[in-house]
């Protein structure tokens, strides 16, 4: 692979609440528009943030001025914000927008993780629809969820599986001020009916010991119909990363292929699965060279191909946080000023990969960017 061509879906401005442009997530339109989302406020925590929509139709050559269709989101009567949306297109014209909200009221003026206990602010998931491409929106609507499941999070854009199903993929968190065991996991819900109803939690990463944690399953469906999640891997033992875990299903979610170590770390985005089979997965190597990287594998099972890599973007500056313990960890987020890679097929076959980073090495300012690749 080599990088054609890179620039910005839009630019951070500085001193303002466009500031940090993170979150960024990208979806091709039957009639070859993309739509691309990001979560824009003062910094990268915030209880000014909110989602912007953005329209290219150059296959992402340029894009046009931020949307702001939701605005002042509140759930069952709770003032909160929205982290981020991804976008699933059902058929031409019906889109399907999935958001994580975080209530903002139960813990004022909190981040979003606690370090001290590893629990997070309350958050819900969130469902509307769109029957023109986007540009008017149902209200909301939130998804119930199993006590088990604790403040959800939502790691991945809604799947359309090959038996006509959907599924959500959920990570486990902890309330805030719960000092207890974190016994994190990723799980599916499954929908028959278009999202109008979901399903009891299926696991698909879990460690029973809870000692490895798999954060930020990001999943895509082949050609085939098989699902491949990808898991960026903690062991909490001896704090530190293992590689990225990839796992397969050949029945629509509901077993899966133990847990194979793909040889690199770190965070992995969505996948780009090609017609042919081929899957094209960006990640970020946040703790080794700086950098977000890109590889090419032949096939969804198959090894990522190391002669195929691409570096996407290299940061200039030197680690932003040393911290080991899992709370200092999860709290230092707030703090990278690069990542979350999102990788998706473009019409002509290419790939484009949207990402977030620091402008100039500024860390007050983080812009959504993309690069487009050729086989």
């Amino acid at each position: 692979m080599h990088i054609v061509e890179t620039g910005f879906i839009s630019r951070a401005e500085p001193h303002t609440n466009r500031a940090c442009l993170t979150f960024s997530t990208l979806t091709p339109l039957s009639d070859g528009t993309l739509m691309a989302t990001a979560r824009a406020g003062n910094d990268k925590d915030s209880d000014h943030e909110l989602i912007e929509f953005y329209r290219s139709d150059d296959h992402g050559a340029t894009w046009g001025a931020p949307a702001t269709p939701f605005r002042n989101v509140n759930v069952h009567g709770r003032s909160g914000t929205l982290k981020l949306c991804y976008l699933t297109e059902l058929a031409p014209d019906h889109l399907l927008a999935a958001a994580m909200w975080v209530d903002r009221t139960a813990h004022p003026g909190k981040p979003l993780f606690n370090a001290k206990t590893e629990g997070c602010l309350p958050m819900a998931i969130l469902l509307a629809t769109s029957h023109d491409q986007g540009r008017t929106w149902t209200g909301w609507r939130s998804v119930d969820m199993p006590d088990e499941i604790g403040p959800p999070s939502l790691t991945n854009p809604i799947l359309r599986l090959a038996d006509g199903s959907l599924a959500m993929s959920i990570e486990t968190n902890k309330p805030y001020d719960d000092a207890s065991k974190w016994k994190q996991k990723a799980v599916f819900l499954r929908s028959d009916d278009l999202g109008q109803t979901w399903s009891e939690p299926v696991s698909v990463a879990e460690d029973p010991a809870a000692r490895i944690f798999n954060w930020d399953l990001r999943c895509g469906v082949g050609p085939d119909g098989r699902i491949a999640s990808f898991a960026w891997t903690y062991d909490t033992k001896t704090e530190k990363y293992l590689n990225i875990h990839r796992r397969i299903s050949a029945d629509n979610g509901r077993t899966w292929t133990p847990a194979a170590d793909l040889g690199f770390a770190d965070q992995a985005g969505p996948p780009a699965m090609l017609a042919d089979g081929r899957v094209v997965l960006a990640w970020v190597d946040r703790f080794g060279d700086r950098c977000i990287r890109a590889r090419l594998a032949s096939a969804i099972d198959a090894p990522f191909d190391p002669a195929s890599e691409v570096i996407i973007y290299q940061h200039p500056h030197p680690p932003e946080t040393d911290a080991r313990d899992m709370g200092d960890l999860l709290a230092g987020m707030e703090l990278w000023g690069f990542g979350l890679p999102f990788a998706t097929v473009l019409g002509n076959g290419e790939i484009l990969v949207t990402y977030y980073a620091n402008d100039s090495g500024d860390t007050g300012t983080m812009s959504a960017r993309w690069a487009r690749l050729k086989l």
